[in-house]
């Protein structure tokens, strides 16, 4: 029957000991067991470097060496080697004292063999600690396969969230934008605006996935309001203006941050700067920037396209609107961002009126 001990092994060994001859025997009864990948240094200011380059799956250390000693070396490879990492180091020493055990042990050292040496006793060590590199390893590697099905599983569960994110975006508008695309281009807008404004990137991100739920409260609006091709009656506009409250009731009490981000600038993306807008009448700063950003978008995007009740107006007739309700109905710092877009963007350039 073939043993173990027969079968060729291809872990990495370095020994690292100063006396050749101890190096010698090592090697030969390493070989004879199987280990075909042994490697082994003199001296003692290469080990690192050794180690470094050769990444060895056991390292069999001599305690006495000059130069860096023993150690020295566990020490610097202690910062080398992530504590992630389990590199056995097995110390080669003929100074059997509780003080240098404990030393080494601390230093990072996981067994010992005393000089001069058991040859089975070597075999039995040095199997044991590869033994349990072979079992780090091994769950090293399932937490990792683990981890990249939770990261899979999570990707999927944000793109599905995100999917609904979306179709309940498409489902405000369907009645009046059979295409949803007034919703994607205020949502685009928005994340324009906000990087302009110096707002961080991901909050830009958010508000581009989020603003396109700002009339999702349109759901609960009647058809003959909603689609109505004539001007609104004082009554009928009363009924329209709630559905910012209806989509805040839609999107209240979500756990989702992305969903009660959307519930702030559906509930105030219809408040005023100078605080005549509703549903609370909240004044400047204190109106959301979120919800000040998608009101400017809002209105650029519904003026510039075509809708039910009327064509799309001429851009300078778009912007000359909105340049009027700065610092009335819109934030000035908005309208300025709004204004330097268009110009950037727009062919013919459009210019800022100062």
């Amino acid at each position: 029957m073939t043993s173990r001990r027969d079968i060729p092994r291809d872990e990495i060994i370095l020994i690292a000991d100063d006396d050749p001859a101890v190096v010698r025997v090592l090697t030969r009864i390493l070989r004879r067991a199987g280990f075909e990948r042994v490697l082994s240094t003199t001296d003692s200011s290469a080990v690192v470097d050794q180690f470094e380059a050769h990444e060895p799956d056991l390292l069999l250390l001599d305690l006495s060496m000059p130069g860096p000693d023993g150690f020295e070396i566990l020490r610097r490879l202690s910062d080398l080697v992530s504590p992630e990492v389990y590199v056995p180091i097995l110390v080669l020493t003929g100074n059997v004292s509780a003080e240098a055990r404990q030393k080494a042990l601390a230093g990072g050292a996981k067994d010992f063999l005393t000089k001069p040496f058991d040859v089975p006793e070597v075999l039995v060590r040095i199997d044991n600690l590869l033994e349990t590199r072979r079992l780090h390893l091994q769950i090293s590697h399932q937490n990792r396969i683990l981890e990249e099905r939770v990261r899979e599983r999570t990707r999927s569960l944000e793109e599905a969230r995100l999917d609904v994110l979306a179709r309940l975006a498409r489902a405000a508008e369907f009645r009046d934008d059979e295409t949803g695309e007034h919703t994607r281009r205020v949502g685009d807008l928005s994340a324009r605006l906000a990087s302009r404004l110096g707002l961080p990137a991901e909050e830009a991100e958010t508000l581009r996935l989020t603003a396109p739920l700002h009339d999702v409260g349109k759901i609960g609006i009647p058809d003959s309001i909603l689609l109505k091709p004539g001007a609104l009656s004082p009554a009928e506009w009363e009924i329209m203006r709630t559905h910012v409250t209806i989509g805040a009731q839609l999107l209240a009490d979500s756990p989702w941050p992305l969903l009660k981000y959307a519930r702030e600038i559906s509930l105030h993306h219809h408040e005023w700067w100078d605080g005549s807008g509703h549903p609370m009448g909240l004044r400047g700063s204190d109106i959301p920037v979120a919800a000040r950003i998608v009101s400017v978008a809002d209105v650029f995007d519904a003026l510039s396209h075509d809708r039910t009740y009327r064509p799309a107006w001429p851009l300078e007739k778009v912007l000359d609107t909105i340049r009027a309700g700065s610092g009335t109905q819109f934030d000035p710092r908005v309208v300025a961002a709004l204004i330097d877009e268009i110009a950037e963007t727009s062919s013919p350039r459009v210019e800022s009126h100062d």
